[in-house]
């Protein structure tokens, strides 16, 4: 097993911005003797709300307390009291299987998760609960200009033929300092033997690196760029629905797919009530309200069409490919790989960089 993560959230830590919201949802006092229930996740408030609101009418007196931090102020406070949260959920995969890998989530026994898809959960402690597919985003200006972009091959060709146009006009996650980015780094480096020529191509075309699918987002509605890459889609699918300036691409070739992870601690002050909420988070009836009322892609096998993993399937077919929940995300973890991988990346991304006009 890996041991503390000191050295990578010593180097990360200062790079989280400590922006925590809270939801609070008080027990109905004619709903019988009350319950307390305490979520800590990274979860944004507009995603999280329908599901809270919906747990707490079926459970009135929960006094639910929902807190949204940032992935590594979320790792971090588990570490520092891992006794203080019911249910911990967070899109961070390997931070999450590493909590689980390591004793901190005890085994759920309920009909929910019994069902529950064997490649979706770990040990019957670490369950799957969302389908984000990690897209592109294009602006019209560029289509209109240079065609479309279905895939990361379309995308290469693009930054190829078009380096000097588009220098400084695509932007992407920076994975030296962004979670997620690396992530997608070391996933997408395993999937693709082309991978390092496109990191080489974004480098050439002076690529803007940033930390969050926001700030991606927020200069492609400002048309500061024309193209973002690695984008999480469930953020984007909201951003896009008014926005005709904008395309949400899920690349054909190949697309990566996140699952946002969530457990109940061992030392759990509530895992009673943590129980209840993850029933409800693996139920029909809240994977309904996943699929109705978020864009966070509803898993369950008995729901299908819009809003599921289903109906991505069946719009993207065989190029989806899921972060697979095991061993292999320790990897990202592991300091020596993550060193050599970031090293490479680097030296990729900065080969032949034109000089700075």
């Amino acid at each position: 097993m890996i041991r503390p993560l000191s050295w990578l959230l010593l180097s990360l830590w200062s790079l989280a911005a400590a922006a925590e919201e809270t939801l609070h949802y008080p027990a109905d006092p004619e709903a019988g003797a009350p319950q307390s229930l305490v979520i800590h996740a990274a979860l944004d408030l507009p995603q999280a709300r329908p599901l809270l609101e919906a747990f707490h009418r079926r459970h009135p007196r929960i006094e639910l307390t929902y807190r949204n931090l940032t992935t590594l102020e979320l790792h971090q406070r588990f570490l520092d009291a891992p006794d203080t949260a019911d249910v911990v959920l967070s899109s961070a995969m390997p931070w999450q299987y590493y909590l689980a890998n390591d004793g901190h989530a005890q085994p759920i026994d309920s009909d929910a998760a019994r069902r529950w898809p064997a490649w979706a959960q770990w040990r019957g402690e670490l369950f799957a609960f969302t389908f984000e597919p990690i897209v592109m985003v294009v602006h019209r200006r560029l289509l209109e200009r240079f065609g479309e972009v279905r895939s990361h091959g379309d995308l290469l060709a693009l930054l190829d033929n078009h380096t000097e146009a588009l220098a400084g006009r695509i932007v992407t996650y920076d994975p030296v300092r962004s979670g997620a980015g690396y992530t997608y780094a070391i996933e997408e480096s395993r999937l693709s033997p082309r991978y390092w020529d496109l990191v080489s191509a974004l480098g050439r075309a002076r690529t803007v690196l940033v930390d969050t699918t926001g700030e991606m987002l927020d200069g492609l509605e400002q048309g500061r760029y024309l193209l973002g890459y690695n984008l999480l889609g469930s953020y984007v699918r909201d951003a896009v629905a008014d926005k005709p300036d904008l395309v949400m691409v899920v690349p054909e070739d190949y697309a990566l797919v996140t699952q946002r992870l969530a457990f109940i601690p061992r030392q759990a002050p509530h895992s009673e009530a943590g129980a209840l909420f993850m029933e409800f988070l693996l139920s029909e009836e809240g994977q309904r309200v996943i699929a109705e009322q978020t864009h966070l892609g509803a898993m369950h096998p008995g729901l299908s069409g819009t809003g599921t993993a289903d109906a991505l399937r069946d719009e993207v077919g065989d190029a989806l490919r899921p972060i697979a929940i095991g061993p292999g995300l320790l990897a990202t973890l592991d300091r020596l790989k993550r060193e050599a991988l970031l090293a490479r990346w680097r030296r990729e991304f900065q080969r032949e960089v034109p000089p700075q006009r």
